[in-house]
């Protein structure tokens, strides 16, 4: 097909978002500004500011939840990565990318005098234009070992801050050109810390790309579509440019709507948690007379979860053994329970050997996406429990905690964020006025307000 990136620049150009997707796109905002809140307190923090402190950069772009400030670029970078080092941001159903923590890293560090509105608006392009990407390219590019986030989310940074700048469309053109070239993330690095940097480096390569472009440097204005451009090589027989034609048309925050984590770990460990948490209470569970717990899921939902005996924090929140094992623990989930800590614990170790997962075709019957959809998603799942005392039951699961069809409320989202937030050195006040003013960001005239009080 001819002319994709033109057209995708184009929409960029001219997009008008509706206030009901506007309104939608609020929670997510406010959600994933909480989520980068907590990376500061996480296990990549120490490394990542010692490296930002290094580049000596000078800049007034704010490091979220610290008093640092920096280049714009070194901030993305940063901001992005605090934004997926829980594995606490959000998805979608249409493709297995997490886009926000990209694209919000992105706006505030590199266009923080902005209004509330446009910044909004400008989310929503990005967040379209990266989803609309991943579910052309198909899931192949997934189950080749990439990871959609930092692969294609940059093209969702290049995106929002095209309209955040009022870029004309041969810039925008431009910018992608140079994306296409700083693509990059492979499943491989999933348990740890490089997994979270794929979506700082997304971020950090959107701003520099659409600052390259913006300076005049040249790069090939066609690469979406060209013989040897990004989708000739990331792609694959499968893959659909034509679904590019519907952006705008229907927008992904509406319809199907994004999905906001309940649980700091991989999405595909959700349902098997929320199952095993009801059988906890039904079989009043414990450490000492669980006999035995049994998992199973549609093929291919288990192929992010790869460590089945976790020795960190990182590995714990990709093993689905010691999720479960921690809520036959806990009785439920907290930001601790993905520490080393917590993952390291006797009695957690103990149990893992009791614990057994499986893929089995049977889970997949009735879904009729099973094959294309994002690991997290496929069919329904089925969580047994047995105790010594010959007690057993099972539940199945089919809705995944977080999804549209269950939707995280504001007051939910208002707890994630502190929560959140209160991992900071940020004190109580300044937390609960932090949310107060994001949740009426759209009256903002100028994101540098909000900015100013998510710093300590």
């Amino acid at each position: 097909m001819n002319n994709i990136t033109k057209r995708v620049a184009s929409f960029i150009s001219s997009a008008t978002v509706p206030q009901f997707v506007r309104d939608k796109a609020r929670k997510v905002l406010v959600d994933t500004i909480g989520v980068i809140l907590s990376g500061p307190a996480s296990e990549v923090a120490s490394p990542l500011l010692e490296y930002a402190k290094r580049q000596k950069c000078t800049g007034s772009a704010v490091i979220l939840g610290t008093s640092f400030t920096t280049s714009s670029e070194i901030a993305a970078l940063v901001n992005g990565t605090f934004g997926h080092a829980l594995d606490f941001d959000d998805g979608i159903v249409l493709a297995p990318v997490h886009p926000s923590s990209v694209i919000v890293s992105a706006l505030l560090s590199a266009t923080p005098n902005i209004s509330g509105r446009r910044l909004i608006d400008a989310y929503v392009v990005g967040v379209e234009v990266t989803v609309k990407l991943a579910e052309a390219i198909g899931i192949d590019h997934y189950h080749r070992g990439w990871h959609g986030t930092g692969t294609i989310g940059v093209f969702g940074a290049v995106a929002a801050l095209a309209y955040a700048k009022q870029l004309d469309p041969l810039t925008t053109c431009t910018a992608f050109g140079l994306a296409s070239s700083m693509t990059s993330g492979v499943q491989r690095n999933f348990g740890t810390m490089t997994k979270p940097l794929h979506t700082g480096w997304a971020a950090r390569n959107g701003v520099v790309a659409v600052e390259l472009a913006s300076a005049g440097f040249s790069a090939a204005t066609d690469v979406l579509e060209a013989e040897n451009g990004f989708f000739a090589v990331y792609g694959n027989e499968q893959s659909n440019l034509s679904l590019l034609d519907d952006l705008g048309k229907r927008w992904v925050i509406d319809e199907p709507g994004m999905s906001l984590k309940r649980y700091a770990c991989c999405y595909a460990s959700h349902r098997p948690m929320v199952g095993l948490l009801d059988l906890r209470q039904e079989l009043d569970l414990t450490p000492e007379n669980t006999l035995a717990v049994k998992c199973y899921l549609a093929p291919g939902s288990l192929r992010a979860l790869i460590y089945p005996r976790p020795k960190t924090g990182l590995e714990g929140k990709f093993s689905l053994e010691y999720a479960l094992a921690a809520g036959v623990l806990d009785g439920g989930y907290s930001l601790w329970s993905f520490t080393d800590a917590a993952v390291m614990r006797s009695d957690a170790q103990a149990l893992l050997p009791r614990i057994e997962v499986s893929e089995d075709p049977r889970c997949a019957i009735g879904d009729p996406y099973a094959k294309t959809r994002g690991p997290s998603r496929r069919g329904f799942v089925e969580v047994h429990a047995s105790t010594t005392d010959g007690r057993n039951a099972m539940r199945r699961i089919n809705i995944i905690p977080g999804s549209p069809d269950q939707a995280l409320t504001w007051d939910d989202i208002r707890r994630k964020f502190m929560d959140c937030a209160s991992t900071t050195q940020l004190d109580i006040e300044q937390i609960q006025k932090c949310y107060e003013r994001l949740i009426t960001m759209e009256t903002c005239n100028n994101v540098q307000e909000i900015i100013s009080l998510l710093r300590t």
